[in-house]
């Protein structure tokens, strides 16, 4: 039997780069080379794709051989850029691009005009679940409960600092959480707890995208879900976060070792089951599929559940939580893989069955 050719396209020019490279080492480490051809695929922080040659580990791979892959349905083959010769074909791609160019549906948009299938969410999907903006308004209208929040846009700062400040204590009041739009790995994120504070932290997102997004701080457990499949997804036990630090920042999930992931989470049966069903309820309605991890604010005043975000590409270290989370489910990190690199070519070829000519009659 033939081994599957399996691409893992890693790296990419976003703040969680780095992340990127720890999640396709884990990966690769797992995959199993009797049943997978495997093929590293390293963009480098200029956009460019590079090769990884056999044997080589996914950090050493963004100085490889330069390759593209050209944006037409049925080759499938990574072209070297030096040469014009093939390098390497493909049959499905696992895309672990963490952050914007990655997991917003941009590289998710080329892979389908190239015709490879891949893992995860599609371009809708990937695009509203990336924008923290646009994914609340969408779980609000399907009745999933979110924290108070507001927007606000690089423009309407610019015009007026003070007017942007009123507003944001009228609706949303202090402390209060400010965000970029379209950032992952808590970039850019910061907790205001003064109104100097708020001003300044708002400048300072607005570094990473020029749409914001403010919410209410609550006082809150920090719970995740994880999903999986397409049509009929699943949910796995819930997990908590219990970050050292004030709350849950880059340093607390990357580097601070005193952040503990417990699994599963100490919960009753009624909050695990209103936690499982809010999460496949969100990966519904934002268009989820393959994989997503649901978190969310357990809030320790009321016992209110809040949805904060759908992820469509968590990490995906072994220690990262998603996997952990399936491991405690019954389902070990390679088999994860295995699943999802299925559902993928699943998706490829339910999409690939669609007509794509107008028949009269």
């Amino acid at each position: 039997m033939d081994k599957l050719r399996v691409g893992i396209v890693y790296g990419g020019r976003s703040v969680e780069h780095e992340v990127s490279i720890a999640s396709a080492t884990s990966i690769l480490g797992a995959l199993d080379p009797a049943r997978y051809e495997l093929t590293l695929v390293a963009i480098a922080r200029d956009g460019r794709w590079r090769l990884g040659a056999p044997g080589m580990l996914p950090a050493s791979a963004v100085k490889g051989e330069e390759v593209t892959l050209p944006a037409v349905p049925g080759a499938r083959t990574l072209m070297s850029v030096a040469s014009g010769a093939a390098a390497a074909q493909l049959d499905v791609i696992l895309p672990i691009v963490h952050g914007s160019g990655g997991e917003d549906g941009s590289l998710q948009g080329f892979l389908e005009l190239a015709g490879v299938p891949y893992v995860g969410a599609g371009v809708l999907g990937s695009a509203i679940q990336m924008d923290k903006e646009v994914s609340k308004r969408l779980l609000e209208a399907a009745g999933i409960p979110v924290v108070p929040w507001l927007a606000v846009r690089a423009h309407e700062l610019a015009a007026s600092e003070k007017g942007v400040a009123e507003r944001i204590l009228r609706a949303i009041g202090l402390p209060c959480f400010v965000k970029p739009a379209n950032s992952g790995s808590s970039v850019g994120i910061h907790k205001a707890k003064t109104r100097d504070g708020l001003i300044e932290a708002l400048h300072d997102a607005l570094r990473y995208d020029t749409k914001l997004l403010i919410e209410q701080a609550v006082n809150a457990r920090e719970i995740e879900v994880a999903v999986l499949g397409n049509d009929a997804p699943e949910a796995s036990v819930p997990g908590e976060i219990v970050p050292k630090a004030e709350w849950y920042d880059y340093e607390a999930k990357y580097v601070d070792e005193r952040t503990e992931l417990i699994v599963p989470a100490q919960l009753d049966e009624e909050q695990v089951a209103e936690a499982q069903r809010l999460a496949l309820e969100a990966f519904r309605a934002l268009e989820g599929a393959g994989l997503a991890r649901a978190d969310f604010f357990l809030d320790r005043d009321s016992g209110r559940l809040y949805l904060n975000e759908l992820n469509s590409l968590p990490g995906f270290t072994e220690v990262s939580m998603y996997p952990r989370l399936w491991q405690a489910s019954g389902l070990s990190y390679p088999a994860l893989l295995d699943r999802l690199i299925e559902l993928a070519l699943e998706r490829g070829r339910t999409r690939a069955g669609l007509e794509r000519t107008y028949r009269r009659g």
